[in-house]
């Protein structure tokens, strides 16, 4: 009996949705939308991405697949934030 080779299912590659710090808006804005359009984060969680972006330049917002990551980024800039995405390397 031939036996049907096995299939290995490749993980999909995952996205970074990064946050870009902008002069503009509030800390208190940024922490409110970011919880809005990503609702799995928690407040401290919203807080720590706003601070990293505050600081840094640029916050990592969350990494998922592709079609969450287009939604957040693209919610994000719906909302006057600035964000993209990248692959996760």
């Amino acid at each position: 009996m031939e036996k049907a080779p096995e299939r290995v299912r490749k993980p999909s590659p995952r996205y970074k949705v990064l946050l870009h710090n902008d002069p503009v808006n509030t800390m208190e804005y940024v922490v409110t939308t970011l919880r809005q359009v990503v609702p799995s984060l928690s407040e401290q969680d919203a807080i720590a991405v706003m601070l990293e972006t505050h600081n840094t330049g640029v916050g990592l917002v969350i990494v998922c697949d592709i079609e969450p990551a287009e939604f957040y980024s693209e919610s994000l800039k719906a909302k006057g934030l600035s964000s993209t995405i990248e692959p996760e390397s």
